[in-house]
């Protein structure tokens, strides 16, 4: 029955929220380096900072970092939807919400400095990196679906290291989203304040199930962006490109727009593989070494990423695609 009606109440405040977009013109226009060609409502994925708020009010009592953090780089975000911000001002408020929940969860005393040091750079790294791959019709919510469904799993299969019922707040939250932006004509995108938001959700919970199992495996939760993500910042780098412009080079991309796959099922196969990946860390935990499980799942990921090359060629797009 909770459920029930806090799909309603998120309902609602989409709703509602076109209505806001659309008078106040929060849209998105394609460009030619978009994977779309309509204009289409931006910032939809504010709904993930509403069902924080949500969760908050019945739960400030140990919230407060967390919460405060969200809202952070959701304002940023949606600043940065509206009118673009220069990428020192978003780095810096990543830093300081990263800061908090660094704090919440007491990594300070926990790890040396130079972990803290790579810790910052994990987690900014991969909340830009969720963005990044936020381009297509139903990636960034079936994605967020798989990942915070398989932390559901440990959480209450495995190892207990938070409230479930977060972790089901943003699932419901991702069901609402794609009810809107999982079609072939999409009533909305993510927008900055939907991928980011999310990223810093599961970049929090991730953090806190490795605190509490004492092992790295958990970040191939995250292993298919990663690797599209690393591999693609890599490539651009030997284009000699500005790695924060917009651009058409990860491999959903080349699925998408230069083989004209559909968007939905680009982004399906996405999550099926974290979905068989997330699958496969689950069985081997605690019974294959730690960094046997990285290689048996990063190295047929990067085999899989390196047939963008070949798909790149035989479109006659080369290496240079996107300079």
């Amino acid at each position: 029955m909770e459920y029930t009606i806090l799909g309603s109440i998120l309902m609602i405040i989409m709703l509602i929220y076109f209505k806001v977009a659309d008078h106040f013109n929060i849209i998105d226009k394609p460009n030619q380096r978009s994977s779309h060609t309509e204009v289409t409502l931006r910032g939809g994925g504010i709904i993930f900072w509403f069902v924080a708020l949500l969760y908050f009010v019945q739960h400030a009592q140990n919230n407060y970092f967390f919460f405060t953090g969200i809202t952070l780089v959701s304002l940023v975000s949606f600043w940065d939807d509206i009118q673009s911000l220069s990428n020192k001002i978003r780095i810096s408020i990543h830093f300081l919400s990263i800061t908090l929940i660094f704090y919440d969860l007491n990594l300070f005393h926990l790890l040396p400095l130079w972990g803290v040091g790579l810790t910052y750079i994990l987690a900014i790294g991969l909340i830009n990196a969720y963005n990044f791959m936020d381009g297509i019709n139903g990636i960034t919510g079936l994605y967020t679906l798989v990942v915070m469904g398989s932390l559901s799993y440990v959480n209450v299969k495995i190892q207990l290291f938070t409230d479930d019922t977060f972790i089901k707040y943003a699932m419901l939250a991702s069901l609402v989203f794609l009810f809107f932006n999982y079609r072939k004509k999409a009533k909305c995108f993510a927008g900055d304040v939907g991928s980011i938001a999310i990223a810093f959700w599961i970049i929090y919970l991730v953090l806190k199930l490795i605190i509490v199992t004492e092992t790295l495996i958990w970040l191939l939760f995250l292993a298919v962006y990663g690797v599209d993500a690393v591999c693609t910042i890599l490539h651009r780098l030997y284009l000699k490109q500005n790695i924060f412009e917009a651009h058409r080079l990860h491999m959903y991309q080349v699925l998408s727009n230069e083989y004209k796959i559909q968007h939905r099922l680009v982004s399906l196969l996405y999550a099926i593989i974290q979905t068989g990946i997330s699958f496969l860390v689950i069985f081997l935990y605690q019974k294959v070494q730690d960094s046997l499980v990285f290689l048996i799942v990063i190295l047929p990921l990067l085999l899989f990423y390196s047939a963008k090359f070949y798909l790149l060629n035989k479109s006659n797009l080369r290496f240079n695609h996107g300079a």
